[in-house]
């Protein structure tokens, strides 16, 4: 089946690289790769009137994405896959809500840091922002220094609290199956606490979902699950790090934004947001 992917980009070194990942994890896909680039009016200066800052914006916009698919060009060859080069004026968030709808995406791609980012932030506000507010597609997060290479570790981090359906695994299922991935479902239990009867009937429903899958289940206790995951990433040589994204829990199960600052120095280690379906 064809493969619908946006990617979003501001033409810097960390939009490029996500793009790249992206080429290469999908290299013997059927894909067509949609490729956002969003304007605005520039800093305000006395020469230009509103106007013409919007026509220079436009036009930087609609440049830079002609370069990048010269770029592609070269760089890719497969048959199987096509771009299509988007310009828009507006939001970036509110942009890639549109497009999905539009478009049918299947999943979204993006650099974890934009061009103005800090450099002492492995997240920007947009990835922040995209994986928080996109409720209804897959988002990648691919960090500056991640240099793709076949995905042979996955970590699944929960606390067996939530009923997943099937289908809100369906990329994270995709990408283990093309990449003979084996996935690690991870557990932080408290002191002395055991699983009790329903987080043991979603551990059973983790095994239904990944049957035929390379799986295993891991218990760490007497940790805080920030350095729990961290340690699990460290010693398991970690290629990706996926979860579900529940609406008003963001990084559900204490994977908040501190999650994210505490896993800035694994800055090579790509994140797939999945989606919640029945927010």
């Amino acid at each position: 089946m064809k493969k619908r992917i946006l990617i979003s980009t501001d033409f810097s070194k960390n939009a490029q690289n996500a793009m790249d990942y992206a080429i290469n994890l999908y290299k013997h896909d059927t894909c067509e790769f949609y490729i956002l680039n969003t304007y605005s009016i520039e800093a305000f200066t006395m020469e230009l009137d509103a106007t013409t800052q919007i026509e220079v914006s436009k036009q930087k916009s609609v440049t830079g994405l002609a370069n990048i698919l010269d770029r592609l060009s070269i760089i890719n060859d497969s048959p199987n896959h096509q771009y299509h080069m988007i310009s828009e004026r507006g939001f970036l968030i509110e942009k890639l809500k549109k497009i999905i709808d539009e478009q049918d995406i299947d999943i979204v791609v993006m650099g974890t840091k934009g061009a103005t980012d800090s450099g002492t932030k492995i997240y920007g506000s947009h990835t922040m922002l995209a994986m928080e507010r996109i409720r209804n597609c897959p988002v990648l997060a691919i960090p500056a220094k991640a240099i793709f290479k076949k995905i042979k570790e996955i970590v699944f981090p929960t606390d067996y609290r939530t009923v997943y359906k099937k289908k809100e695994f369906h990329y994270l299922i995709d990408i283990a199956k093309n990449n003979g991935s084996a996935i690690h479902i991870l557990h932080i239990l408290q002191k002395n606490k055991l699983l009790d009867e329903d987080q043991r009937n979603n551990q059973n429903l983790l095994k239904e979902y990944f049957k035929g899958l390379e799986y295993s289940f891991y218990e760490l206790q007497d940790t805080k699950v920030q350095s729990g995951v961290n340690s699990f990433i460290e010693n398991r040589n970690i290629d990706l790090v996926s979860f579900i994204n529940r609406k008003h829990n963001f990084f559900s199960w204490n994977l908040s934004k501190p999650m994210v600052k505490n896993l800035t120095y694994h800055s090579n280690i790509p994140i797939l947001a999945l989606h919640d379906l029945r927010n």
